[in-house]
């Protein structure tokens, strides 16, 4: 008697449910993963959070404005401080000024007295280059009413040219006032060395005022009557001797200026 064949079975379909329930689980647990580390950053975050707000003084219940932190990473400069620190990095250092010494003091008579001729004002300032340094010479009479210590209007656009010439250099620049011998006769300056330092000082206001020079690098003294480079016996002397000089010192004279800086006491 023949064997009953077996019935074979049918192929099952459905076989690719098993791979896909197990793809499916293992990125319900990458998900999962990932959830987890973002609310450990957010807990981390917020402990720095608390940490800076308690470093400034700034409580939970304080009224001011709670400080946040940025959860991203991928922080941008901003443009514009970007920029500025490129052209800091890039910019090249200022050059210091440069001393004025006998052939700078030469060039520099030269320079003004060419612009005098050319404007005709010779005969209002006296250059001397001298061991002092230079010496320009501002007369009275093109810069100063009798007894008046205020500057003449007119005359502040030829010593806005003058100051120009020395401004570059980095010496010490000192005003001298200088008066003749005849007293003054004035309510509001009662003495020619009032009247000399007055002078100085007005000329100095006007340097740091209005052309922004280094308070640093000036000083005013008036000497009165008691420097005279003329005789005040005759109108011409005396004429000479009403004068105000600025003096762009050289190193050797200017060692014997007061130096910056706190010195202890002997």
């Amino acid at each position: 008697m023949a064997k009953k064949q077996k019935h074979e079975k049918e192929p099952n379909l459905e076989r690719w449910l098993v791979s896909y329930a197990d793809f499916i689980t293992l990125l319900f647990a990458v998900f999962v993963v990932l959830y987890a580390m973002s609310q450990s950053d957010k807990q981390k975050v917020e402990e720095v959070s608390k940490s800076i707000r308690e470093a400034f003084g700034m409580t939970d219940t304080s009224s001011a404005p709670a400080m946040h932190i940025i959860d991203s990473i991928d922080l941008a400069p901003i443009p514009a401080v970007e920029r500025q620190a490129r052209e800091s990095i890039s910019a090249p250092e200022p050059t210091a000024q440069p001393y004025a010494e006998e052939e700078e003091f030469s060039n520099i008579k030269k320079e003004i007295s060419g612009l005098l001729a050319a404007k005709g004002n010779q005969d209002k300032i006296k250059l001397t280059v001298t061991k002092r340094g230079l010496v320009i010479s501002l007369k009275e009479a093109g810069f100063f009413d009798s007894g008046s210590a205020e500057m003449q209007p007119a005359s502040l656009p030829l010593l806005e040219e003058i100051a120009k010439s020395i401004q570059g250099y980095a010496n010490d620049v000192r005003i001298e006032g200088h008066t003749d011998n005849v007293p003054v006769n004035s309510k509001t300056i009662r003495s020619n060395w009032e009247l000399s330092t007055a002078r100085s000082t007005s000329i100095v206001r006007y340097l740091i005022d209005d052309l922004h020079f280094p308070p640093a690098r000036l000083s005013a003294v008036g000497y009165g009557e008691y420097r005279p480079i003329a005789d005040n016996s005759t109108e011409s002397g005396r004429a000479q001797n009403r004068r105000v000089d600025i003096v762009l010192l050289s190193k050797a004279a200017q060692q014997g200026e007061p130096q910056p800086g706190i010195r202890p006491e002997d």
